[in-house]
């Protein structure tokens, strides 16, 4: 399994909110998708870059749904199938009972629960798209 990306990821119905905390901790926009999954939710990458230039990144998720605010980290994978299976291997279940996945033109995932509570929000891109 490739790893291509792991940082923090933040679902929260008060998105804004956190996303000009960070900005004010010098965290920038960086890029945004918007109506995921054809509902209304949208998600914002953002990056902090050290004065010794190490990079930090934070995903910012604005999700109606979402009783309370949950972390949850972000791994990006080159294939989620393999990730997926992997992890369930482990344990780990498809938050949604239906193991509904979000699929788009532009990436494939879902958030994945470990049996002791802990989340991933596993994602594969896909790179060949219109």
């Amino acid at each position: 399994m490739t790893i291509t990306t792991f940082n923090p990821m933040i679902l929260s119905k008060n998105a804004d909110e956190i996303i000009k905390l960070f900005e004010e901790l010098g965290f920038e926009r960086r890029h945004k998708v918007d109506n995921i999954n054809d509902e209304d939710i949208s998600s914002v990458r953002m990056r902090y870059t050290g004065e010794d230039g190490k990079t930090f990144h934070v995903d910012v998720a604005r999700v109606e749904s979402m009783p309370q605010d949950m972390t949850t980290m972000r791994m990006n994978v080159r294939d989620f199938d393999e990730a997926y299976e992997f992890l369930k291997s482990h344990g780990f279940k498809n938050a949604r009972a239906d193991e509904h996945t979000v699929e788009s033109k532009f990436a494939k995932s879902c958030l994945m629960i470990s049996p002791s509570g802990f989340s991933i929000q596993l994602t594969q891109h896909i790179k060949d798209h219109d």
